[in-house]
């Protein structure tokens, strides 16, 4: 929970160069508010990054192999599609052929 409190005490440092910069027309404080923003999304993109490596690691065999089983599902679902848009599209070629 450190990261979370790190990154609320960024967020509130910067509200007054936020209100500086919007209220005031301060443009040191805007310059002050895109640093604090850069810091932002760096911060940002580390917590994601910590994240992703302890679920994958936390995660085991099991859940990859579920998804595995999940993706075989969908690929067979995705072939009955392409079978029933094909026919359906024969249907529709045929039909139109009657008009003319």
């Amino acid at each position: 929970m450190s990261n979370f409190g790190k990154l609320k005490d960024l967020v509130m440092s910067l509200e007054g160069d936020f209100e500086k910069f919007y209220d005031k027309n301060n443009s040191a404080a805007g310059t002050r508010v895109r640093k604090g923003m850069q810091e932002l999304k760096n911060m940002a993109q580390q917590i994601r990054t910590e994240v992703q490596d302890m679920k994958n690691t936390a995660g085991g065999a099991a859940p990859a192999a579920a998804s595995g089983t999940k993706k075989a599902a969908g690929a067979a679902g995705g072939a009955k599609k392409a079978a029933g848009a094909a026919a359906g599209g024969a249907k529709k070629a045929t039909g139109t052929a009657k008009k003319k």
